[in-house]
């Protein structure tokens, strides 16, 4: 599936990303420092795994690691479907601190990749529908296609990345 970009600064707050940057700044000149980063990376990977694993998506053998210095997640697994593996890839990347996301899980039931879109201050999903199938009315795909993440159509941010599934 390849690698994403997220906006940093938004999304779920997981863990302390204040934290592991300063950390990662500190590494490259100190060994407790560079030891610290370990042990932050792995609770950061740690913590959205758990968070993935709460949206019960179906993946088997889920493997995160975070790398704080660029703040890159990289996902394996088994996906039961394409859709999964995109969830699992969006639940990683809308996590505070995660900037990008290098999703290497394997599909089961391979099919079209979505479109995906990044939030801005005064879209809906309304108006996302609209840009991207020409019907405002059909929001109501947009919002199960994001579904459990998003738990209400009026609840989202910017900064968010959406998935826009092929209609």
């Amino acid at each position: 599936m390849g690698m994403f970009s997220f906006i940093k600064e938004a999304g779920q707050k997981l863990f302390g990303h204040k934290e592991v940057e300063d950390a990662a700044a500190k590494a490259a000149s100190d060994t407790a420092a560079r030891t610290r980063l370990d042990e932050l990376n792995s609770q950061a990977a740690t913590a959205i795994s758990k968070y993935v694993e709460t949206q019960q998506l179906g993946v088997t053998g889920l493997d995160v690691a975070f790398d704080g210095s660029s703040g890159t997640v990289t996902v394996q697994g088994q996906a039961p479907s394409q859709e999964a593996s995109e969830k699992v890839a969006l639940c990683c990347g809308n996590v505070g601190g995660v900037q990008s996301v290098t999703n290497l899980i394997a599909v089961s039931a391979p099919a079209d990749e979505s479109q995906y879109h990044d939030v801005v201050s005064g879209d809906t999903l309304s108006a996302i529908a609209k840009k991207y199938y020409g019907n405002a009315g059909k929001y109501p795909v947009i919002f199960e296609a994001n579904r459990p993440m998003l738990s209400h159509p009026d609840k989202i941010y910017p900064g968010q990345k959406l998935r826009i599934p092929p209609v």
